[in-house]
């Protein structure tokens, strides 16, 4: 029988109603969680491991370096045929897109968790749990990168997106009438995570004032979604200006939910001057767009490497 570790990190597949606090905490340990679905066991040996009990929307870059880590540490022993990590569904787009990234190994690796909690009568995590280690057991996934298993679909976690705040079937397939992005893992695992990667979002008569704020902390990346192919107003591109002239990395993307952006317009604010202004273009969304450039940044990539990471 096929052997599979189980990370378990928090997220609502652990929680409980804490009616004193007014709602859902988590408290359930990977055994509990295990018990609670109980045909996880005959599909393979799982050796689980509490990582612990995090919301998904309070991860740092810092503990998703120290888990990839740890999942590449599993898959490196030759007993393991796979990995699955266990955690909230808030950020799973941003985090299983993370560890594509980080993970040495080309075993199966899903990344699942839970969009009702275990005392809910349609509680899902069992089924997703099962799907998961399904997936982490099956040989011809190995080399295929990081999935996320959720709702009876496997998604590549590149263009995996949670859709819908509650929904069963929440997570989907960004774009899924085009090419998945291309596959790239970073060159090495950053021995220190580089968290001060913002994301700013361009709507109507936003102006400077959020990036003019950033300036004096000089952080070393900033993504700016756009409006449609990659559009904003004249200000904010003054700004980005800025802090381009200061070091600060920029990267432009959009905020649609498919397509690209692209230097087609030539107006202040267009697409163009963001490329001519020195921003680096992505065709990832906003939150994987700042998960690829603080990893990448974190790496130690130049600016040529960023481009292709953010390009992929």
């Amino acid at each position: 029988m096929s052997r599979v570790a189980v990370v378990f990190t928090g997220g609502t597949i652990s929680m409980q109603h804490d009616p004193q606090a007014g709602g859902n905490r988590p408290a359930l340990d990977g055994a509990a969680i295990l018990a609670r679905a109980p045909e996880v066991g005959r599909l393979a040996d799982i050796e689980p491991i509490d990582w612990g009990l995090v919301p998904a929307s309070h991860l740092h870059f810092a503990q998703l370096l120290e888990i990839a880590r740890l999942v590449d540490a599993q898959l490196a022993r030759p007993e393991i045929d796979g990995a699955v990590v266990v955690q909230g569904t808030d950020t799973i787009e941003e985090t299983a897109f993370a560890y594509d990234l980080l993970l040495r190994s080309d075993k199966p690796v899903a990344v699942t968790g839970a969009m009702r909690i275990p005392s809910s009568p349609d509680f899902d995590g069992s089924r997703n749990l099962a799907d998961a280690v399904r997936h982490a057991t099956n040989v011809e996934m190995a080399g295929a990168g990081v999935v996320v298993v959720m709702g009876g679909l496997t998604i590549p976690a590149a263009n995996a997106v949670k859709a819908h705040t509650t929904a069963m079937d929440a997570f989907q397939e960004r774009d899924a009438d085009q090419p998945a992005p291309t596959h790239m893992r970073l060159p090495l695992v950053p021995v220190e995570a580089v968290e001060d990667v913002h994301l700013v979002t361009a709507v109507i008569g936003i102006d400077g004032t959020l990036l003019n704020l950033l300036r004096p902390q000089r952080p070393r990346g900033v993504v700016v979604a756009a409006t449609g192919s990659g559009n904003t107003s004249a200000e904010l591109l003054d700004a980005a200006r800025e802090l381009i002239a200061d070091g600060t990395v920029v990267a432009l993307t959009t905020r649609c939910p498919g397509g690209s952006v692209a230097p087609d317009y030539a107006f202040p604010g267009g697409g163009a001057t963001w490329q001519q202004a020195g921003a680096l273009l992505s065709r990832r969304d906003g939150p994987k767009t700042r998960v690829a450039l603080a990893l990448g940044l974190a790496a130690g990539l130049d600016r040529d490497a960023l481009a292709a990471l953010l390009w992929a």
